[in-house]
């Protein structure tokens, strides 16, 4: 018994030793590792979560031409066959105020529907909301935009479908606040 008290001793001694040793002369090893761990477990949560923020998709259109949302629902055409319509209201887009968007397909049918709304000139944050499908299958929701500092500025709000096994992106370009509104 006393030769294992005697060995308990010797570790804890041991151990105590080691101890003295990095808090003396390896802080700045200690904070160098875990600088470095942080800075992994930034990258993986990162990667884990890119899609979200930025998705693949199989299928991306170029901003529909002569359409202004603030003025009327635009339509794209898909290739293959299809086409979907975006409608956003109050018109003018107004910014910090309620917008009811609706989207409305042709010839698709889609599993899920998202709009993400980003500043074309300045990174304004996250900004995107599922849409939700309604009996006469339109896909609905509210949103808002918020105001940008610097006044006028020009939106993109893709719209983000999945359907027949593939996710299309489709963006629209319009201004908010427009001048009068």
């Amino acid at each position: 018994m006393w030769q294992s008290v005697a060995g308990a001793q010797k570790e804890y001694r041991r151990l105590c030793g080691i101890l003295r040793r990095v808090k003396s002369g390896n802080h700045s090893l200690l904070v160098d590792i875990a600088i470095i761990l942080a800075l992994v477990l930034i990258a993986v949560v990162g990667y884990k979560y890119s899609p979200l923020l930025l998705p693949e998709t199989d299928l991306t259109l170029s901003p529909v031409d002569g359409c202004d949302l603030n003025r009327q629902p635009c339509r794209a055409v898909i290739p293959g066959g299809g086409s979907i319509e975006l409608g956003i209201s109050p018109n003018p887009i107004p910014v910090v105020k309620p917008l009811r968007v609706v989207a409305t397909f042709s010839g698709l049918d889609p599993s899920k529907v998202e709009l993400d709304f980003q500043g074309v000139a300045m990174e304004m944050g996250f900004n995107r909301l599922t849409l939700t499908r309604m009996a006469d299958g339109r896909y609905t929701g509210e949103a808002t935009i918020p105001v940008c500092v610097t006044g006028r500025m020009l939106w993109r709000a893709t719209l983000l479908v999945e359907a027949d096994h593939r996710r299309i992106a489709v963006p629209y370009l319009f201004d908010a606040p427009v001048a009068g509104s």
